[in-house]
């Protein structure tokens, strides 16, 4: 191993000792239930739901994916800060009125809600396989990029499923203790690394090829001006209408993801999310600056063979082995603290409503949940955690063994989740929504979307899949309802009782 492979190598070891440290110490002195680890008893503030959520959204993707598109097609990459700051003002909305609705009937998840909002657990469990099936792929993407970040920082000194492996682990010690608070915790450290490591190359990796960020614009103009209009270069047709169909569809999916869900709920107040939605567009800026490196990359390194390297390539090209390390931490970290999430969620999706009897949306569940008390939470916490590690080994297998299956499923993830927020979010908005008209608005909306992928019609003339999807979704479930007349049982009580005062005092 060379002198900068061994540097890099030993930065690394300490920063992912250092990870576990701090996401093992974030649980002491905390309760040791399901709604601590799932939710954080609902007890973080605005500066850690931020970071909890900024984490989330900066992933290993942002670093190669980002830089990549940038490379590869140029304006379409645009949409991922489109959609991400247009999710943050639905959110604004969105979040209080999950969390009211949540902490009110003591839920922690999606599948949580549904099953109670339709008193029916088979609905919940229907919502919990199908966001897991749509989760997995994410995993795998983050275990897959930390490889190749930290095989690209190590200058090849840490084998790729090495790297994986790590990843899996690290992730899997600190949330199976700590739980989402280690995530939150973990993800400060994070942003102080990625925020440092990001501003420093949007000003040296310009510099250093082209002479600064001016002339890097004068050359694209002159050289390169078909990656600055859509559709782009060689986009495969993601023009304007894609670019505003998918900002549309993401934009609200995000709203429901069940890891964005978590985060909701894990805040102390409405008023956390109220802020917390005004403050997280900011941290988008970030983005544009592996979209600058992925720019530079076109000058410096015009026939690099795999694109999503592009990042990487420059950093270890042009600085010494700490300031890779430094910047490889930083990439690494954003795999592993999404990943944590994202493996945490599928737990608490499992949790009470498949794993736990239910919610107490039934009765008799309910009477059984208050007798047994403490045992069956920590108990269904087990089963929980259990799945929680199930789900992240599926994903590590398919990052050794098939690296290309799950990854390939991953550009519908956000398709098949969109499915899901007639049964999550507009049934507590739309108090005459029957389970029935729910479940079969979203099996034909999944239909559409696997029919519209297998036959390689994704875009559909131009328009995002999913969105397409989430139309006959939306037809189906409500001709259901107008074919079904009157209101659902007990949807009365079960439609929250939305906020929107901006900041006023939250009252349970």
């Amino acid at each position: 191993m060379s002198g900068s492979a061994a540097i890099a190598t030993t930065f690394f070891g300490l920063a992912m000792a250092a990870t576990i440290a701090i996401g093992v110490l974030s649980a002491r002195g905390r309760s040791k239930g399901l709604a601590e680890w799932s939710v954080s008893s609902r007890g973080l503030g605005v500066l850690f739901i931020w970071l909890l959520m900024a984490g989330e959204t900066y992933t290993s993707f942002s670093f190669l994916g980002t830089a990549g598109w940038s490379y590869s097609f140029g304006a379409p990459i645009l949409y991922l800060v489109a959609y991400l700051t247009v999710g943050f003002a639905v959110a604004y909305v969105v979040g209080p009125a999950l969390w009211t609705y949540a902490s009110r009937h003591g839920l922690i998840s999606i599948a949580d809600i549904a099953e109670f909002r339709f008193r029916s657990r088979p609905v919940g469990i229907l919502v919990a396989v199908v966001a897991t099936v749509f989760i997995v792929p994410y995993i795998q993407v983050q275990i897959q990029g930390m490889g190749v970040v930290v095989n690209a920082m190590t200058y090849g000194g840490v084998d790729l499923k090495v790297a994986a492996v790590i990843s899996f682990v690290v992730a899997e010690i600190f949330i199976l203790v700590s739980g989402l608070r280690g995530s939150a915790w973990v993800s400060a450290f994070k942003d102080v690394l990625v925020i440092l490591a990001v501003v420093f190359l949007a000003v040296y990796i310009p510099m250093h090829y082209v002479g600064g960020i001016g002339e890097l614009t004068g050359r694209m103009v002159a050289e390169r001006p078909e990656w600055l209009t859509f559709p782009g270069h060689a986009s495969g047709g993601r023009d304007s209408v894609w670019f505003l169909s998918t900002v549309a569809l993401n934009a609200v999916t995000i709203t429901i993801f069940p890891t964005t869900v978590a985060g909701y709920l894990s805040a102390k107040n409405p008023n956390a999310l109220r802020r917390n939605a005004l403050l997280l567009p900011w941290y988008q800026l970030l983005l544009f600056v592996p979209m600058i490196v992925g720019a530079t990359a076109l000058f410096v390194m015009p026939a690099l063979g795999n694109p999503d390297l592009a990042l990487f390539s420059l950093v270890t090209d042009s600085l010494p082995a700490p300031l890779v390390a430094v910047v490889g931490v930083a990439g690494a970290l954003s795999a592993i603290v999404p990943m944590s999430v994202f493996m945490l969620s599928i737990g608490t999706l499992w949790g009470r409503t498949v794993l736990g009897g239910g919610n107490g949306a039934d009765p008799r569940a309910r009477r059984v949940r208050e007798v047994s008390g403490e045992a069956r939470d920590l108990r269904t916490k087990r089963l929980s955690q259990a799945v929680c590690v199930l789900a992240g080994l599926v994903a590590l297998a398919g990052s050794l063994f098939h690296p290309n299956t799950l990854v390939e499923l991953s550009v519908l993830s956000y398709e098949g989740l969109a499915q899901l927020v007639p049964v999550v979010l507009l049934a507590l908005f739309w108090r005459r929504l029957t389970a029935r008209a729910a479940v079969a608005g979203m099996l034909v909306g999944l239909a559409v979307v696997l029919g519209l992928w297998l036959t390689d019609n994704d875009p559909f003339h131009g328009i995002n899949g999913g969105i397409v999807a989430l139309a006959a979704n939306l037809v189906v479930t409500v001709a259901v309802v107008r074919l079904s007349p009157g209101p659902a049982p007990g949807a009365d009580r079960r439609t929250p009782r939305v906020d929107t005062a901006p900041y006023a005092k939250e009252t349970r």
